[in-house]
């Protein structure tokens, strides 16, 4: 994504710059018909400094004037008296059989509350300042609404208070700002000057680290992100795609903001299913129970040994006896158990580097449910000592203000089964405590933040453990827990999106037929006709991943999506292919511009002053300049497809530009100065 969007910027400083040049000898002439552009290219000359602006910046500027101009004291007893004299309609309430008006405050009661808001008035914050982006691009790029707020607290009219903001304001931000406008009832519009866009846009395209200018968070955090969590044992599948993509593209946003990122794949390798299976391999292959032999088992298709134990458990009483006996000797460390264990471990990881090499996932740490599982008792014996849980018809129970089943009866959250077993809540807890509560120094993680990619339908689950962790004391106050939900995957008639037979569609085939179909339309191009059959194989698997992927990350991430092939593959659209003709478009103009053959590969020019002559222009590197904007947005709430409509729409006021008829000159000048 920002390599995108380094690409844009870089196309448009090198077609839009006007410097002076060295002698003949040291420049070459070009001619282009990108953008409005006489191009005037020089090696010598470099872009000027600018410190690249985001909606932050406009927030604490804001915040230091109203600190300055305003009383937080005074805007608190307004707020207070505002309340109380806010005319009401006469409540009534019934009393032994008659109506009478209920108790009204005294003066005394009224002054008495007020002085009470006045003492505990706080300084102004981030939020007081009730800065935005701008709704409409005509308002320019930010607005500040916080005069409406403090002139009804403070008696004075929305233009006047306005008025006092502008009046600090503009010493603060006119290098960079135009004047700023009030409009309407006392909003604020601010907008960038044409100079500092010129000036932002032309820095981002010179910076060769590929950040585009943009510093790192001043605030840098640790962050764990929970996503992917197969089975092991178990294919991964369709209910998968979701959790994987949403939560690397998280991660991979994390890290380029500049947090300690901590990728988790908290895998399902634990509990009554594992006993299953080692007694199907204690008769089918005894050598996976030998800690010497297991690592050269070939156990083949897990799935098919999955499904073959899976049978036997519900058909045979005797094997099902057998299979709970396995799972409290599996739970025992014994090492014949431990050992058939880890080969299907082994040998799952084997078929999930499969996919995550499909789909480029790099980094994950596997810490399964067995990680946790020396931490249950803790985890329990914290929960009783603090009577937060409670014996319930046999088990151990948690129960949460709020949550009830349809009948009405309060919802027990189980932290300790009948049988003395844990559940997923118990190891839930665990693994929170792991994750935020214990020191780096005694094996925990101390993270400042954790998410949880799953699907909508886990809410309930995690806000009842998320609320429970707190309640116990198991989070520090400046951690935070969120679950990241996602909506599912749906077939074209909006239901389970499954294969004709019925069952759950595998990720592997899902992600090959989409590079199967790319292919065949790559392919049936003449204009390919020449090109080698390994380099369309690998483009073919670009636009096919590339296309599921994107597909995924530009819908809300909360909603149901449909799946389609045909859509996903269109050229038309905020699609990956339309985004990869525009990324190859971009490329083509820059070697043309620069005389770069096809077949090597592309050397970027240095990036130079900008010279702006048509509006269009102006939108374009308006919407480059609010890249922070958005990284920061999606950092905050965790929202992808805020980047990809980004990106769609940067494409698009790109290619406004370089196809406008008035932006083309048709031909380059060089200044021989």
């Amino acid at each position: 994504m920002i390599q995108w969007v380094s690409l844009g910027a870089h196309a448009f400083g090198v077609a839009r710059r006007r410097v002076a040049v060295a002698p003949a000898s040291n420049f070459q002439t070009m001619t282009t018909r990108f953008g409005c552009c006489r191009l005037y290219l020089s090696s010598t000359s470099a872009p000027p400094q600018c410190e690249i602006k985001n909606i932050r910046w406009v927030q604490d500027s804001v915040l230091e004037v109203i600190s300055e101009v305003f009383d937080p004291a005074e805007v608190a007893r307004g707020v207070a008296l505002a309340k109380l004299n806010r005319k009401k309609k006469g409540k009534k309430k019934k009393k032994e059989g008659a109506q009478v008006e209920e108790d009204v405050l005294s003066e005394d009661e009224k002054m008495e509350i007020v002085e009470r808001a006045v003492a505990n008035a706080k300084p102004f914050d981030i939020a007081d300042t009730m800065v935005t982006l701008a709704t409409r691009p005509e308002f320019g790029d930010y607005q500040i609404n916080a005069a409406l707020g403090l002139s009804r607290a403070l008696k004075m009219s929305p233009h006047e208070c306005a008025g006092l903001i502008v009046e600090k304001l503009l010493p603060v931000i006119y290098e960079y700002m135009e004047e700023p406008e009030i409009a309407g009832p006392g909003f604020i519009n601010l907008r960038f000057k044409n100079d500092y866009l010129a000036a932002a846009t032309s820095q981002m395209a010179a910076d060769a680290t590929g950040r585009l200018s943009l510093p790192e968070t001043k605030k840098k955090e640790k962050i764990i992100v929970d996503f992917s969590s197969p089975n092991i044992a178990k294919e991964m599948h369709v209910g998968h795609l979701r959790s994987t993509i949403i939560g690397d593209t998280l991660c991979n946003l994390l890290e380029f903001v500049g947090h300690d990122v901590i990728r988790l794949n908290h895998v399902g390798d634990w509990g009554t299913q594992f006993g299953m299976l080692v007694e199907h391999l204690r008769d089918e292959y005894p050598a996976a129970l030998s800690a010497e032999s297991s690592a050269n088992v070939d156990l083949g298709d897990l799935v098919e040994l999955y499904k073959a134990a899976k049978k036997r458990f519900d058909a045979d009483p005797d094997f099902k006896i057998k299979a709970r006996e396995c799972v409290v000797q599996l739970q025992a460390g014994n090492d014949d158990e431990v050992a058939a264990w880890k080969a299907l471990c082994a040998a799952s990881r084997v078929e999930y580097q499969k996919i995550y090499d499909m789909l480029n996932i790099r980094g994950l740490v596997e810490r399964g449910e067995s990680f946790y599982n020396p931490y249950l008792n803790d985890v329990v014996s914290a929960l009783e000592s603090q009577r937060f849980a409670v014996e319930s018809e046999g088990t151990l129970a948690v129960f949460l203000d709020g949550y009830k089943n349809r009948d009405g009866t309060p919802l027990p959250m189980i932290v300790r089964k009948s049988d003395g077993g844990f559940n997923y809540a118990t190891t839930d807890l665990a693994a929170i405590r792991h994750r935020v509560e214990f020191e780096v120094e005694g094996g925990g993680e101390k993270a400042d933040r954790v998410l949880y990619v799953t699907d909508a339908g886990q809410s309930q689950h995690f806000n009842m453990v998320f609320e429970a962790a707190k309640q116990a004391g198991f989070v520090p106050e400046n951690s935070s827990l969120e679950h990241v939900s996602f909506g599912l995957v749906q077939g074209a008639d909006g239901k389970k999106f499954a294969t004709r037979s019925g069952d759950t569609v595998k990720l592997k085939d899902l992600l090959n037929e989409a590079v199967r179909i790319a292919s065949e339309d790559i392919c049936q191009r003449s204009e390919n006709d020449c090109v080698s059959k390994e380099i369309l194989g690998r483009v073919a698997k670009t636009v096919g991943i590339g296309a599921v992927k994107y597909a995924d990350l530009s819908m809300n991430r909360e909603s149901n999506y449909r799946f389609s092939y045909e859509r996903m593959l269109s050229l038309n659209g905020n699609t990956a292919p339309y985004m990869l003709y525009a990324y190859a478009r971009i490329c083509g103009i820059i070697r043309k511009s620069t005389g770069q053959k096809d077949e090597k590969p592309i050397k970027w020019p240095e990036a130079s002053e900008i010279i702006i002559t048509e509006e269009a222009e102006v939108e374009l590197m308006r919407n480059l300049a609010h890249l922070p904007d958005i990284l920061l947005e999606v950092e905050r709430d965790l929202y992808p497809n805020k980047i990809c409509d980004y990106l769609f729409e940067t494409s698009q006021k790109f290619n406004k530009v370089s196809f406008s008829s008035s932006c083309d000159t048709r031909k380059s000048e060089v200044d021989m100065r």
